[in-house]
């Protein structure tokens, strides 16, 4: 019996609001009709909902590095919907101001959270796999193999913010050193409890180093800042830029991100000179409602970051 694993879509009303709520605006700057990224597709709540709502004429390209993602785009019957097998780090392969819109759902989905196989929980027993995209890359299990006190803890502490990273990282070296590799995720999660004797009340000790992890071996942060790079050449003039994150890490960078480039920037060595314009302007900030939380409790850490591009990319 296959198992049909289910996502909510977290701000799923509001982030497409915001996606297209400056649709008229761009289709006045634009000789053609919108295209629109969906850079996260994942189980495509999402990109429904902007199908449904978008111009006639509009197209929407959605990435997705899940060979499950994948699988369900392609029930998806429209002609005007692409996916692309790809991490959104490759946004920057579309053409100059080309884009009306860009939405990045960061973090995982529930079916990879949800199904032992995939290796992303410590709630269930598995292979420690940990990759989005399975069809590619090294497993968390593979990395563990061989990674050294040093670079375990390195990871821990700076992907998990995990202040007993050090004594992780040596209790991992140990066991696998004493009973061989670590392959599951229940090997792990024992380690780190075993290890970890203090947390917050009503969270796993795991927690953090599974985060870390999973954050390291798809070098989520690194896409994030490619890809934000990538939406100021992709974005048309009015065009929205819409981000959903889940952690602290992600958010700080993609605040740093619209703040970084929703200013002036004066050449301090020619301080007569024209500043550079600003390249964003912040929107708004939104987190999810009371009764979202309460329906879906994986959508208490999101934070949505909108702004809009200002001017055609050099």
């Amino acid at each position: 019996m296959t198992t049909t694993w289910q996502h909510t879509t977290v701000l799923l009303t509001e982030a497409v609001d915001a996606l297209l709520g400056n649709a008229g605006e761009v289709a006045d700057h634009a000789p053609t009709p919108a295209t629109y990224v969906d850079a996260t597709f994942g189980r495509g709540g999402h990109s429904r909902l902007i199908l449904s709502r978008m111009p006639a004429q509009a197209k929407l390209i959605a990435f997705d590095k899940d060979v499950e993602a994948i699988a369900e785009a392609a029930k998806i019957q429209d002609a005007r919907f692409a996916i692309r097998h790809e991490g959104f780090r490759n946004l920057g392969e579309l053409p100059p101001s080309s884009i009306a819109g860009v939405l990045m759902d960061l973090g995982i989905s529930s079916p990879q959270i949800d199904n032992p196989d995939r290796g992303f929980s410590f709630r269930f027993d598995g292979p420690l796999d940990m990759r989005m995209d399975t069809t590619r890359g090294q497993s968390v299990a593979e990395w563990l193999a061989s990674a050294s006190v040093d670079q375990i803890t390195e990871v821990v502490r700076d992907y998990g913010e995990e202040r007993f990273a050090f004594p992780i990282a040596k209790a991992i070296v140990a066991r696998r050193q004493e009973r061989g590799p670590i392959s599951s995720t229940a090997d792990l999660a024992g380690i780190v409890a075993n290890t970890v004797k203090t947390r917050e009340p009503g969270k796993d000790p795991a927690t953090r180093t599974f985060q870390a992890l999973r954050i390291f071996i798809n070098a989520e942060l690194e896409e994030l800042e490619q890809a934000l790079e990538a939406s100021l050449q992709v974005l048309q003039p009015g065009g929205r830029l819409v981000v959903i994150s889940f952690h602290s890490l992600e958010d700080r960078i993609v605040k740093q991100f619209i703040a970084k480039h929703s200013k002036e920037v004066y050449d301090r060595r020619a301080p007569f000179a024209v500043p550079q314009a600003m390249k964003l302007k912040s929107i708004e900030r939104i987190r999810p409602s009371e009764a979202e939380v309460a329906a879906n409790p994986r959508s208490r850490s999101a934070i949505m970051r909108v702004a809009e591009r200002t001017e055609v990319a050099a």
